[in-house]
């Protein structure tokens, strides 16, 4: 018998309308194509009538192939309709991070990147300021400083998906990035970006939202990691941090903690994501943790 660890891994995510049979047809066809499963997941939305399953299988031969399994499976998910993806999960993917000039949720991203608490690479990093550039440079990953203005938003944006292009970008994390992407970036992105912001109760838009939230003596402060869309700050939502504070924190206190749960809740989303954790279900997610 092989080593286990020479057998490919693989990770199959569905989802389509609840009915009988979805399981049993799912585990025949990974028993008959040698996969044995090291891990099986769902959900049966009784509210909306929707399934949802993740399967983690690892194969017994190095010979069964991805593309074999994508193949075979092809009929299994015409016939019940299925939403459904199959991904190596050795595959080493590829992060483009975007940030402005607070770089908490970047530093963070760099190291967890580095030790492999993600399972990741980043390939560039992006600002429209040159503050991070030094600390990028540092560790040798390449920094693209590219400023927008109202009458420049079109062509950096393009210069954005020409880097998610040339460098084979699997996902692009939005790491405290200060800019509302057009209509048309977040089409070109939808599932495949990742932002992060402040959650507070009550919600405080606009400049300093801690000072916001000393003023108004919340208890309740938070973060909140989703999928960019073209509504700001409103999609389908992936992971979120709270922690309780109190009337002896100040206001730079009270960002000290904000920037933690910032990074804790993007570092979380991100590695979900890699992991194919996460499936879409409307404006809402499903997340097999």
């Amino acid at each position: 018998m092989s080593n286990t660890t020479d057998r490919p891994e693989y990770v199959l995510t569905l989802s389509c309308a609840d009915r009988l049979g979805i399981v049993q047809a799912v585990a025949g066809f990974l028993a008959e194509r040698g996969c044995n499963i090291v891990d099986s997941q769902q959900f049966s939305d009784r509210l909306d009538g929707g399934f949802f399953m993740r399967v983690h299988v690892q194969a017994e031969s190095a010979q069964t192939t991805l593309e074999d399994l994508q193949v075979g499976f092809a009929p299994i998910g015409a016939t019940f309709g299925m939403d459904w993806q199959l991904r190596d999960l050795g595959a080493r993917q590829r992060l483009l991070v975007l940030v402005s000039k607070q770089d908490h949720c970047l530093n963070d991203l760099l190291y967890r990147c580095r030790v492999g608490a993600i399972p990741a690479d980043i390939a560039a990093v992006v600002s429209n300021h040159p503050d991070v550039g030094p600390m990028v440079e540092k560790t040798g990953l390449p920094f693209h400083h590219l400023p927008v203005t109202p009458d420049s938003k079109q062509a950096q944006e393009q210069a954005i998906l020409d880097l998610v292009s040339a460098l084979r970008v699997d996902l692009v994390v939005l790491a405290r990035y200060m800019q509302v992407l057009s209509h048309d970036l977040c089409e070109k992105l939808v599932g495949r970006a990742i932002n992060i912001h402040h959650s507070f109760l009550p919600s405080f838009k606009g400049a300093k939202p801690y000072h916001q939230a000393y003023e108004r003596g919340v208890k309740l402060i938070g973060a909140t990691a989703h999928y960019v869309t073209e509504v700001l700050d409103e999609g389908p939502i992936i992971e979120q941090e709270v922690a309780r504070v109190d009337h002896s924190l100040t206001p730079a206190k009270l960002a000290a903690v904000g920037r933690d749960l910032e990074s804790l809740a993007l570092a979380r989303a991100v590695t979900w994501h890699l992991e194919h954790r996460v499936i879409l279900n409307g404006m809402r997610t499903v997340i097999f943790r």
